[in-house]
Protein backbone atom coordinates (compact mmCIF):
# COMPACT_ATOMS: atom_id res chain seq x y z
CA UNK A 1 0.00 0.00 0.00
CA UNK A 2 1.40 3.37 -1.04
CA UNK A 3 0.35 6.40 0.99
CA UNK A 4 -0.07 9.91 -0.38
CA UNK A 5 1.19 11.29 2.95
CA UNK A 6 2.98 9.64 5.83
CA UNK A 7 1.79 10.07 9.40
CA UNK A 8 4.40 11.57 11.76
CA UNK A 9 5.86 9.65 14.67
CA UNK A 10 3.80 10.24 17.85
CA UNK A 11 4.92 13.24 19.92
CA UNK A 12 5.78 11.01 22.88
CA UNK A 13 7.58 8.34 20.83
CA UNK A 14 10.25 6.47 22.80
CA UNK A 15 13.43 6.93 20.78
CA UNK A 16 16.14 5.00 22.61
CA UNK A 17 18.43 2.00 22.58
CA UNK A 18 18.91 -1.36 24.27
CA UNK A 19 21.52 -3.40 26.13
CA UNK A 20 21.58 -6.46 28.38
CA UNK A 21 23.28 -6.85 31.75
CA UNK A 22 25.60 -9.74 30.90
CA UNK A 23 26.77 -8.14 27.64
CA UNK A 24 27.57 -4.68 29.01
CA UNK A 25 28.04 -4.65 32.77
CA UNK A 26 31.10 -6.80 33.44
CA UNK A 27 31.92 -7.05 37.18
CA UNK A 28 30.64 -10.62 36.91
CA UNK A 29 31.71 -11.61 40.43
CA UNK A 30 31.93 -8.24 42.19
CA UNK A 31 29.93 -7.03 45.18
CA UNK A 32 28.34 -10.39 45.85
CA UNK A 33 27.08 -11.22 42.36
CA UNK A 34 26.74 -14.94 41.68
CA UNK A 35 27.47 -16.74 38.39
CA UNK A 36 24.81 -17.14 35.71
CA UNK A 37 24.59 -19.79 33.01
CA UNK A 38 26.18 -17.27 30.66
CA UNK A 39 29.17 -16.85 32.97
CA UNK A 40 29.67 -20.61 33.01
CA UNK A 41 28.94 -21.31 29.32
CA UNK A 42 31.55 -22.27 26.75
CA UNK A 43 31.73 -20.22 23.55
CA UNK A 44 33.47 -20.60 20.18
CA UNK A 45 37.23 -20.28 20.41
CA UNK A 46 38.36 -16.67 20.33
CA UNK A 47 35.09 -15.29 21.68
CA UNK A 48 35.59 -12.75 24.43
CA UNK A 49 33.86 -13.70 27.64
CA UNK A 50 31.37 -11.45 29.43
CA UNK A 51 33.29 -11.01 32.67
CA UNK A 52 34.47 -7.46 31.88
CA UNK A 53 32.30 -6.70 28.84
CA UNK A 54 32.04 -2.91 28.46
CA UNK A 55 32.57 -2.40 32.22
CA UNK A 56 29.29 -0.49 32.45
CA UNK A 57 29.18 -1.43 36.14
CA UNK A 58 31.95 1.09 36.76
CA UNK A 59 31.09 3.53 33.91
CA UNK A 60 27.31 3.77 34.18
CA UNK A 61 27.21 7.51 35.00
CA UNK A 62 29.35 8.32 32.00
CA UNK A 63 27.28 6.03 29.79
CA UNK A 64 23.93 7.47 30.85
CA UNK A 65 25.28 11.01 30.31
CA UNK A 66 26.12 10.03 26.73
CA UNK A 67 22.62 8.63 26.20
CA UNK A 68 21.19 11.92 27.44
CA UNK A 69 23.49 13.81 25.07
CA UNK A 70 22.17 11.69 22.22
CA UNK A 71 18.65 12.69 23.27
CA UNK A 72 17.37 9.28 24.39
CA UNK A 73 13.73 9.30 25.49
CA UNK A 74 13.97 5.72 26.77
CA UNK A 75 16.66 3.21 27.65
CA UNK A 76 15.95 -0.50 27.65
CA UNK A 77 18.34 -2.54 29.82
CA UNK A 78 18.17 -5.74 31.84
CA UNK A 79 18.70 -6.57 35.48
CA UNK A 80 21.01 -9.47 36.32
CA UNK A 81 19.04 -11.89 38.51
CA UNK A 82 22.30 -13.07 40.13
CA UNK A 83 23.25 -9.54 41.15
CA UNK A 84 20.17 -9.48 43.39
CA UNK A 85 20.00 -13.18 44.29
CA UNK A 86 23.47 -14.74 43.79
CA UNK A 87 22.03 -18.28 43.84
CA UNK A 88 18.64 -17.36 42.40
CA UNK A 89 16.88 -17.60 45.76
CA UNK A 90 17.60 -16.91 49.41
CA UNK A 91 19.04 -13.71 50.81
CA UNK A 92 18.85 -10.50 48.81
CA UNK A 93 22.25 -9.02 47.90
CA UNK A 94 22.08 -5.41 49.12
CA UNK A 95 25.04 -4.25 47.02
CA UNK A 96 23.37 -5.51 43.88
CA UNK A 97 20.18 -3.72 44.88
CA UNK A 98 22.18 -0.54 45.46
CA UNK A 99 23.72 -0.73 41.97
CA UNK A 100 20.37 -0.90 40.20
CA UNK A 101 18.86 1.77 42.43
CA UNK A 102 21.76 4.04 41.53
CA UNK A 103 21.52 3.15 37.83
CA UNK A 104 17.76 3.77 37.66
CA UNK A 105 18.12 7.02 39.60
CA UNK A 106 20.77 8.14 37.11
CA UNK A 107 18.54 7.27 34.15
CA UNK A 108 15.54 9.11 35.59
CA UNK A 109 17.63 12.13 36.66
CA UNK A 110 18.72 12.49 33.03
CA UNK A 111 15.13 12.59 31.79
CA UNK A 112 15.17 9.11 30.27
CA UNK A 113 12.38 6.53 30.70
CA UNK A 114 13.78 3.24 32.09
CA UNK A 115 12.45 0.12 30.36
CA UNK A 116 13.54 -2.94 32.33
CA UNK A 117 13.99 -6.47 30.99
CA UNK A 118 13.52 -8.79 33.94
CA UNK A 119 15.31 -11.80 32.45
CA UNK A 120 17.70 -11.69 29.49
CA UNK A 121 19.19 -15.21 29.12
CA UNK A 122 21.24 -15.10 32.36
CA UNK A 123 19.56 -17.71 34.58
CA UNK A 124 21.38 -18.13 37.92
CA UNK A 125 23.79 -21.04 37.57
CA UNK A 126 22.79 -22.38 40.98
CA UNK A 127 19.24 -22.84 39.66
CA UNK A 128 20.57 -24.51 36.51
CA UNK A 129 22.35 -27.04 38.72
CA UNK A 130 18.95 -27.88 40.26
CA UNK A 131 17.37 -28.44 36.84
CA UNK A 132 16.90 -24.85 35.70
CA UNK A 133 13.58 -24.22 33.99
CA UNK A 134 12.93 -27.98 33.97
CA UNK A 135 12.39 -27.66 37.72
CA UNK A 136 9.07 -26.05 38.65
CA UNK A 137 10.76 -24.48 41.67
CA UNK A 138 12.33 -22.02 39.22
CA UNK A 139 8.83 -20.63 38.57
CA UNK A 140 8.56 -19.85 42.28
CA UNK A 141 12.07 -18.33 42.32
CA UNK A 142 11.17 -16.09 39.37
CA UNK A 143 8.01 -14.97 41.15
CA UNK A 144 10.03 -13.96 44.24
CA UNK A 145 12.58 -12.21 42.02
CA UNK A 146 9.75 -10.39 40.20
CA UNK A 147 8.25 -9.23 43.47
CA UNK A 148 11.65 -7.89 44.52
CA UNK A 149 11.94 -5.89 41.29
CA UNK A 150 8.47 -4.42 41.60
CA UNK A 151 8.89 -3.59 45.30
CA UNK A 152 12.26 -1.90 44.92
CA UNK A 153 12.12 -0.25 41.50
CA UNK A 154 8.42 0.07 40.71
CA UNK A 155 8.24 3.64 41.99
CA UNK A 156 10.48 4.71 39.08
CA UNK A 157 10.08 1.97 36.43
CA UNK A 158 6.78 2.06 34.57
CA UNK A 159 7.64 -0.27 31.67
CA UNK A 160 8.64 -3.91 32.21
CA UNK A 161 9.63 -6.67 29.79
CA UNK A 162 9.28 -10.19 31.17
CA UNK A 163 11.61 -12.52 29.26
CA UNK A 164 13.88 -11.58 26.37
CA UNK A 165 13.62 -13.85 23.31
CA UNK A 166 12.16 -16.87 25.04
CA UNK A 167 11.61 -18.40 21.61
CA UNK A 168 15.32 -18.13 20.80
CA UNK A 169 16.23 -19.85 24.09
CA UNK A 170 14.01 -22.76 23.08
CA UNK A 171 14.89 -22.93 19.36
CA UNK A 172 18.57 -21.89 19.53
CA UNK A 173 19.54 -22.10 23.19
CA UNK A 174 22.65 -24.15 22.44
CA UNK A 175 24.02 -21.23 20.38
CA UNK A 176 23.12 -18.66 23.03
CA UNK A 177 24.63 -20.69 25.84
CA UNK A 178 21.45 -21.23 27.87
CA UNK A 179 20.93 -24.97 27.34
CA UNK A 180 22.03 -27.45 29.98
CA UNK A 181 24.38 -29.82 28.08
CA UNK A 182 23.29 -32.71 30.33
CA UNK A 183 19.70 -32.90 29.03
CA UNK A 184 18.85 -36.45 27.95
CA UNK A 185 16.05 -35.53 25.52
CA UNK A 186 16.83 -31.88 24.72
CA UNK A 187 13.90 -30.92 22.48
CA UNK A 188 11.20 -32.43 24.67
CA UNK A 189 12.86 -31.01 27.77
CA UNK A 190 13.16 -27.55 26.21
CA UNK A 191 9.43 -27.43 25.53
CA UNK A 192 8.80 -28.42 29.13
CA UNK A 193 11.08 -25.55 30.16
CA UNK A 194 9.17 -23.32 27.75
CA UNK A 195 5.90 -24.16 29.46
CA UNK A 196 7.38 -23.34 32.86
CA UNK A 197 8.71 -20.02 31.55
CA UNK A 198 5.28 -19.18 30.14
CA UNK A 199 3.69 -19.86 33.55
CA UNK A 200 6.39 -17.77 35.25
CA UNK A 201 5.78 -14.94 32.78
CA UNK A 202 2.02 -15.05 33.43
CA UNK A 203 2.59 -14.90 37.19
CA UNK A 204 4.94 -11.94 36.77
CA UNK A 205 2.42 -10.05 34.62
CA UNK A 206 -0.34 -10.64 37.17
CA UNK A 207 1.93 -9.64 40.03
CA UNK A 208 2.95 -6.44 38.25
CA UNK A 209 -0.67 -5.43 37.75
CA UNK A 210 -1.47 -6.17 41.39
CA UNK A 211 1.51 -4.33 42.85
CA UNK A 212 1.93 -1.54 40.28
CA UNK A 213 -1.49 -0.70 38.85
CA UNK A 214 -0.16 2.18 36.72
CA UNK A 215 2.80 0.22 35.30
CA UNK A 216 2.79 -1.64 31.98
CA UNK A 217 4.29 -5.05 31.23
CA UNK A 218 4.68 -7.26 28.18
CA UNK A 219 6.67 -10.11 26.59
CA UNK A 220 9.77 -9.53 24.43
CA UNK A 221 10.22 -12.35 21.88
CA UNK A 222 12.12 -12.23 18.59
CA UNK A 223 9.41 -12.04 15.91
CA UNK A 224 10.03 -11.97 12.15
CA UNK A 225 8.05 -12.30 8.94
CA UNK A 226 8.29 -15.83 7.50
CA UNK A 227 8.14 -16.05 3.70
CA UNK A 228 7.26 -19.11 1.63
CA UNK A 229 10.01 -19.82 -0.91
CA UNK A 230 7.43 -19.73 -3.71
CA UNK A 231 3.69 -19.68 -4.36
CA UNK A 232 3.75 -23.48 -4.32
CA UNK A 233 1.04 -24.53 -1.80
CA UNK A 234 3.46 -26.84 0.01
CA UNK A 235 5.87 -23.94 0.59
CA UNK A 236 3.04 -21.84 2.00
CA UNK A 237 2.14 -24.63 4.45
CA UNK A 238 5.81 -24.79 5.49
CA UNK A 239 5.79 -21.05 6.18
CA UNK A 240 2.61 -21.43 8.25
CA UNK A 241 4.29 -24.22 10.20
CA UNK A 242 7.38 -22.19 10.97
CA UNK A 243 5.45 -19.02 11.82
CA UNK A 244 3.40 -20.95 14.36
CA UNK A 245 6.42 -22.69 15.92
CA UNK A 246 8.73 -19.67 15.90
CA UNK A 247 6.38 -16.74 16.48
CA UNK A 248 2.77 -17.42 17.43
CA UNK A 249 3.34 -20.16 20.01
CA UNK A 250 4.88 -17.51 22.27
CA UNK A 251 2.62 -14.54 21.58
CA UNK A 252 -0.66 -16.50 21.46
CA UNK A 253 0.14 -17.75 24.95
CA UNK A 254 1.21 -14.34 26.26
CA UNK A 255 -1.86 -12.55 24.88
CA UNK A 256 -4.61 -15.20 24.74
CA UNK A 257 -3.40 -17.68 27.36
CA UNK A 258 -3.59 -20.69 25.04
CA UNK A 259 -1.29 -22.80 22.92
CA UNK A 260 -1.31 -22.06 19.20
CA UNK A 261 -3.14 -24.90 17.43
CA UNK A 262 -0.54 -25.60 14.71
CA UNK A 263 2.31 -25.38 17.21
CA UNK A 264 0.57 -27.73 19.66
CA UNK A 265 -0.08 -30.29 16.93
CA UNK A 266 3.60 -30.05 15.98
CA UNK A 267 4.51 -30.81 19.61
CA UNK A 268 2.15 -33.79 19.60
CA UNK A 269 3.54 -35.10 16.29
CA UNK A 270 7.13 -34.88 17.55
CA UNK A 271 6.44 -36.12 21.07
CA UNK A 272 7.44 -32.79 22.65
CA UNK A 273 4.23 -31.94 24.52
CA UNK A 274 4.93 -30.63 28.02
CA UNK A 275 3.39 -31.89 31.24
CA UNK A 276 0.76 -29.35 32.27
CA UNK A 277 -0.18 -29.31 35.94
CA UNK A 278 -3.63 -28.52 37.28
CA UNK A 279 -4.14 -24.76 37.42
CA UNK A 280 -1.46 -23.89 34.84
CA UNK A 281 -3.86 -23.05 32.04
CA UNK A 282 -5.98 -20.91 34.36
CA UNK A 283 -2.87 -18.92 35.35
CA UNK A 284 -1.89 -18.54 31.70
CA UNK A 285 -5.37 -17.39 30.69
CA UNK A 286 -5.54 -14.84 33.52
CA UNK A 287 -2.47 -12.82 32.49
CA UNK A 288 -2.95 -9.88 30.13
CA UNK A 289 0.01 -7.95 28.68
CA UNK A 290 -0.32 -4.20 28.17
CA UNK A 291 1.87 -4.15 25.06
CA UNK A 292 4.14 -6.35 22.96
CA UNK A 293 7.87 -5.73 22.74
CA UNK A 294 9.73 -7.55 20.00
CA UNK A 295 13.18 -7.85 18.44
CA UNK A 296 13.70 -7.87 14.68
CA UNK A 297 16.92 -8.26 12.68
CA UNK A 298 16.03 -10.22 9.55
CA UNK A 299 13.14 -12.09 7.97
CA UNK A 300 13.35 -15.80 7.18
CA UNK A 301 12.29 -17.90 4.21
CA UNK A 302 11.30 -21.56 4.19
CA UNK A 303 10.25 -24.19 1.70
CA UNK A 304 8.44 -27.51 1.92
CA UNK A 305 10.37 -30.14 3.81
CA UNK A 306 12.37 -32.72 1.87
CA UNK A 307 12.06 -35.02 4.86
CA UNK A 308 15.78 -35.45 5.50
CA UNK A 309 18.83 -33.64 6.88
CA UNK A 310 18.96 -31.36 3.82
CA UNK A 311 16.09 -29.43 5.44
CA UNK A 312 18.46 -27.93 8.01
CA UNK A 313 20.57 -25.01 6.82
CA UNK A 314 22.40 -21.98 8.12
CA UNK A 315 20.80 -18.55 8.32
CA UNK A 316 24.04 -16.71 7.75
CA UNK A 317 24.89 -16.81 11.43
CA UNK A 318 27.18 -19.82 11.54
CA UNK A 319 25.82 -20.87 14.94
CA UNK A 320 22.09 -20.94 14.11
CA UNK A 321 20.31 -23.33 11.77
CA UNK A 322 16.77 -23.21 10.37
CA UNK A 323 14.78 -26.25 9.26
CA UNK A 324 13.34 -29.47 10.61
CA UNK A 325 12.68 -32.64 8.61
CA UNK A 326 9.00 -33.12 7.92
CA UNK A 327 8.09 -29.58 8.99
CA UNK A 328 9.93 -26.88 6.96
CA UNK A 329 13.20 -26.29 5.15
CA UNK A 330 15.31 -23.16 5.63
CA UNK A 331 16.29 -21.47 2.35
CA UNK A 332 17.97 -18.27 1.15
CA UNK A 333 15.82 -15.41 -0.11
CA UNK A 334 17.23 -14.40 -3.53
CA UNK A 335 15.60 -10.96 -3.32
CA UNK A 336 17.58 -9.79 -0.29
CA UNK A 337 21.13 -8.55 0.22
CA UNK A 338 23.24 -9.86 3.10
CA UNK A 339 25.47 -8.18 5.65
CA UNK A 340 29.06 -9.27 6.27
CA UNK A 341 27.87 -12.02 8.61
CA UNK A 342 25.50 -13.49 6.03
CA UNK A 343 22.31 -12.13 7.62
CA UNK A 344 19.69 -11.09 5.06
CA UNK A 345 18.75 -7.40 5.29
CA UNK A 346 15.01 -6.88 4.96
CA UNK A 347 13.57 -3.50 6.02
CA UNK A 348 10.27 -4.15 4.21
CA UNK A 349 9.95 -7.39 6.18
CA UNK A 350 10.10 -5.22 9.29
CA UNK A 351 6.95 -3.39 8.16
CA UNK A 352 5.32 -6.73 7.38
CA UNK A 353 6.20 -8.01 10.86
CA UNK A 354 4.80 -4.90 12.57
CA UNK A 355 1.57 -5.23 10.60
CA UNK A 356 1.22 -8.96 11.29
CA UNK A 357 1.72 -8.63 15.04
CA UNK A 358 -0.64 -5.66 15.40
CA UNK A 359 -3.31 -7.19 13.18
CA UNK A 360 -3.19 -10.40 15.21
CA UNK A 361 -3.16 -8.94 18.74
CA UNK A 362 -4.27 -5.26 18.58
CA UNK A 363 -1.81 -4.27 21.31
CA UNK A 364 0.66 -1.35 21.23
CA UNK A 365 4.12 -2.34 19.96
CA UNK A 366 7.63 -1.30 20.89
CA UNK A 367 10.73 -2.44 19.01
CA UNK A 368 13.32 -3.47 21.59
CA UNK A 369 16.08 -4.68 19.26
CA UNK A 370 17.03 -3.94 15.66
CA UNK A 371 20.48 -3.12 14.41
CA UNK A 372 23.56 -3.93 12.39
CA UNK A 373 26.58 -5.71 13.78
CA UNK A 374 29.85 -4.80 12.07
CA UNK A 375 33.63 -4.75 12.50
CA UNK A 376 33.82 -1.01 13.17
CA UNK A 377 37.22 0.64 12.78
CA UNK A 378 38.56 3.36 15.06
CA UNK A 379 40.37 5.83 12.82
CA UNK A 380 42.85 8.57 13.63
CA UNK A 381 41.33 11.40 15.65
CA UNK A 382 38.84 9.10 17.41
CA UNK A 383 36.59 8.79 14.38
CA UNK A 384 34.30 5.85 13.63
CA UNK A 385 32.66 6.14 10.23
CA UNK A 386 29.75 3.72 10.45
CA UNK A 387 27.67 5.01 7.53
CA UNK A 388 26.56 1.41 6.88
CA UNK A 389 24.83 1.37 10.29
CA UNK A 390 23.11 4.68 9.58
CA UNK A 391 21.89 3.33 6.23
CA UNK A 392 20.55 0.16 7.87
CA UNK A 393 18.69 2.05 10.60
CA UNK A 394 17.36 4.70 8.20
CA UNK A 395 15.73 2.06 6.04
CA UNK A 396 14.17 0.29 9.02
CA UNK A 397 12.91 3.53 10.60
CA UNK A 398 11.28 4.43 7.27
CA UNK A 399 9.38 1.15 7.47
CA UNK A 400 8.22 1.91 11.03
CA UNK A 401 6.72 5.17 9.78
CA UNK A 402 5.04 3.33 6.93
CA UNK A 403 3.61 0.83 9.43
CA UNK A 404 2.37 3.69 11.61
CA UNK A 405 0.71 5.17 8.51
CA UNK A 406 -0.81 1.72 7.90
CA UNK A 407 -2.50 2.09 11.30
CA UNK A 408 -0.10 0.13 13.50
CA UNK A 409 0.28 1.50 17.05
CA UNK A 410 4.06 1.72 17.60
CA UNK A 411 5.23 3.68 20.63
CA UNK A 412 8.98 3.16 20.65
CA UNK A 413 12.17 2.15 18.88
CA UNK A 414 15.13 0.95 20.97
CA UNK A 415 17.72 -0.49 18.57
CA UNK A 416 20.55 -2.83 19.50
CA UNK A 417 22.64 -1.42 20.91
CA UNK A 418 22.93 1.83 22.82
CA UNK A 419 26.65 1.27 23.35
CA UNK A 420 29.14 -1.33 22.14
CA UNK A 421 28.91 -4.56 24.08
CA UNK A 422 29.93 -8.19 23.78
CA UNK A 423 28.23 -10.06 20.94
CA UNK A 424 27.09 -13.57 21.80
CA UNK A 425 29.17 -15.23 19.05
CA UNK A 426 31.75 -12.76 17.81
CA UNK A 427 32.77 -11.16 21.11
CA UNK A 428 33.99 -7.57 21.33
CA UNK A 429 34.89 -7.29 17.64
CA UNK A 430 31.30 -7.40 16.35
CA UNK A 431 29.90 -4.01 17.31
CA UNK A 432 26.36 -2.67 17.30
CA UNK A 433 26.47 0.53 19.36
CA UNK A 434 26.20 4.25 18.69
CA UNK A 435 29.10 4.60 21.14
CA UNK A 436 32.44 2.88 20.57
CA UNK A 437 34.09 1.20 23.56
CA UNK A 438 37.87 1.21 23.14
CA UNK A 439 38.80 -2.43 23.70
CA UNK A 440 39.33 -5.48 21.54
CA UNK A 441 39.00 -9.21 22.02
CA UNK A 442 41.98 -9.69 24.30
CA UNK A 443 43.16 -6.19 25.22
CA UNK A 444 40.91 -4.09 27.45
CA UNK A 445 42.90 -0.94 26.55
CA UNK A 446 41.37 2.08 28.29
CA UNK A 447 37.66 1.27 27.69
CA UNK A 448 37.24 4.87 26.51
CA UNK A 449 33.81 5.87 25.18
CA UNK A 450 33.93 7.41 21.68
CA UNK A 451 30.98 8.86 19.75
CA UNK A 452 30.51 7.21 16.35
CA UNK A 453 29.16 8.91 13.23
CA UNK A 454 25.85 7.17 13.98
CA UNK A 455 25.76 8.89 17.40
CA UNK A 456 25.46 12.31 15.79
CA UNK A 457 23.02 11.07 13.15
CA UNK A 458 20.71 9.52 15.78
CA UNK A 459 20.98 12.66 17.89
CA UNK A 460 19.58 14.75 15.01
CA UNK A 461 16.92 12.18 14.22
CA UNK A 462 15.65 12.17 17.81
CA UNK A 463 15.73 15.97 18.01
CA UNK A 464 13.39 16.13 14.98
CA UNK A 465 11.21 13.18 16.14
CA UNK A 466 12.24 11.12 13.15
CA UNK A 467 11.77 13.78 10.49
CA UNK A 468 15.43 14.38 9.68
CA UNK A 469 16.91 11.10 8.52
Amino acid sequence: MKHAKLKPFPDNFFWGGSTSAYQIEGAWNEDGKGPSVIDMAKYPEGTTDFKVASDHYHHYKEDIALLKEMGFKAYRFSIAWTRLYPTGTGELNVKGLDFYNNLINEIVANGIEPIVTMYHFDLPYALQQKGGWSNRETIDAFEVYSRTLFENFGDRVKYWLTINEQNMMILHGDAIGTVDPNLENPKKELYQQNHHMLVAQAKAMNLCHQMLPTAKIGPAPNIVAIYPASSRPEDIIAAHNYSAIRNWLYLDMAVYGRYNTIAWNYLEEKGYTPTIQAGDMEILASAKPDFIAFNYYTSQTVAASEGDDSDVGHTGDQHITVGEPGVYKGVTNPHLKKNEFGWEIDPVGFRTTLREIYDRYSLPLIVTENGLGAFDKLEEGDVVNDAYRIDFLKKHIEQIQLAITDGVDVFGFCPWSAIDLISTHQGASKRYGFIYVNRDEFDLKDLRRIRKQSFYWYQKLIATNGEKR
